[in-house]
């Protein structure tokens, strides 16, 4: 188990590849020290996995020494699971793209990672209406009280509201950050980062000492949609990065809730744009548990046995927030650095790795600027994480 979790690490920093196609590797050859070790040729076998990918994959491992690699990416990030470890959430290794490498910091539940105690997602827009904040603490209070965990992104506005909400009660609670856990972003809940840490858990997929980037969040937004059984999108208008958790709930069929409220009101267009999809609309407390079918049995519990405590708290950094949805973008707009990427996009259906390496992005740039793209109607997703421009 400890030598796989070298691979996990050393793989990781292959450029190219990404979360999909890692989990495709791991898949196909049973094990990532296997695939390390395996020749070019079996390689080539993998879905996805290309001549020129092949062709990096060889390069950027032959200078590698596993081992090494994780005990000097350890000395930095000293707690942090692998889908090879068994306390790895189980809810991620239901998504095509977990997280090859999840670091945390706070208090693990291993019935928690189980899936033996739901979650639900509370996410929204940074700039709510009174209504939103007074239903996302309603129904972040309700569903705490009842037993489920609540996760979220530790944003200002909705998110900071749902975990806030949470701890009142008190409840359980799971922050997922766009930065490395040891960031508090944004700087002003620090006493909500400290908190969570106290009681709850923060979880990232990138390593300490991450800084902001606008790149980061619309990806971490899976992680948000994949751990958790239900996505509760409050208050979200047209072009938010919300919306982006919803649609990856959906693609990995997990339900989806958002509220009403009125069409004008800006910050309910996402919302009712939902709605119009299939969303199911948020009515009452007692409505929402119903439909998410029994409760968690609490009794199950053992706090003593499943929570592992952990130590320092960071100093917060003072970065402008980044907006994770731009303006309304025309393609003739698009920066001199992102062309390639916009080329290696054709109007017929291209795989994501193609389009990694056509374009010589990162995966993890790759990712986040194609959520962006098709949000504002350039491109359009296609089964199998294939994209095509419009």
């Amino acid at each position: 188990m400890v030598m796989e979790r070298y691979y996990w690490v050393a793989w990781s920093q292959i450029k190219g590849i990404g979360p999909v196609l890692l989990k495709r590797v791991w898949q196909h050859f049973g094990s990532l020290e296997a695939a390390w070790r395996s020749p070019r040729l079996a390689l080539g076998e993998v879905e996805g996995l290309g001549g020129k990918l092949v062709d990096k994959v060889v390069a950027g491992r032959s200078p590698v020494n596993p081992q090494q690699v994780y005990e000097q990416h350890l000395a930095k990030n000293p707690q942090f699971w692998t889908p090879s470890d068994p306390d790895y959430p189980k809810l991620l290794l239901e998504i095509p793209s977990p997280p090859p490498v999840l670091y945390y910091r706070g208090q693990v539940n291993a019935l928690e990672n189980q899936g033996k105690i739901p979650a639900i997602a509370i996410v929204g827009t940074r700039h709510p209406t009174e209504h939103g904040k007074r239903w996302t603490a309603r129904m972040s209070k309700a569903l705490s009280q009842a037993g489920f965990t609540i996760v979220s992104g530790m944003a200002k506005g909705i998110d900071g509201i749902a975990h806030n909400a949470c701890l009142k009660v008190p409840g359980r609670t799971i922050a997922v950050l766009g930065t490395g856990v040891d960031v508090v972003y944004p700087a002003n809940h620090r006493q909500l980062y400290e908190e969570i840490n106290a009681k709850g858990l923060i979880l990232s997929e990138y390593p300490a000492g991450t800084k902001p980037d606008r790149s980061n969040f619309p990806a971490r937004n899976r992680i948000i949609a994949g751990l958790s059984r239900a996505t509760l999108v409050m208050e979200a208008p047209t072009r938010s990065g919300s919306l982006i958790t919803a649609r990856y709930a959906n693609e990995f069929n997990r339900d989806v809730y958002t509220l009403p409220n009125s069409p004008e009101q800006q910050q309910a267009s996402g919302c009712l744009d939902l709605i119009r999809r299939g969303a199911s609309m948020l009515l009452n407390e007692k409505r929402l548990l119903e439909d998410l079918g029994s409760l968690p049995h609490l009794d199950e519990v053992s706090p003593q046995l499943s929570l592992l405590p952990t130590d320092v708290i960071p100093e917060p950094v003072s970065e402008p927030e980044p907006e994770p949805i731009p303006q309304k973008l025309d393609f003739t707009q698009i920066p001199r650095d992102l062309l390639p990427l916009w080329h290696a996009i054709s109007p017929e259906a291209t795989p994501f790795d193609l389009i990694v390496v056509q374009s010589g992005l990162k995966a993890d740039r790759v990712s986040a600027t194609l959520l962006e793209w098709e949000l504002e109607g350039l491109i359009s997703q296609l089964p199998g994480m294939r994209y095509r421009r419009l």
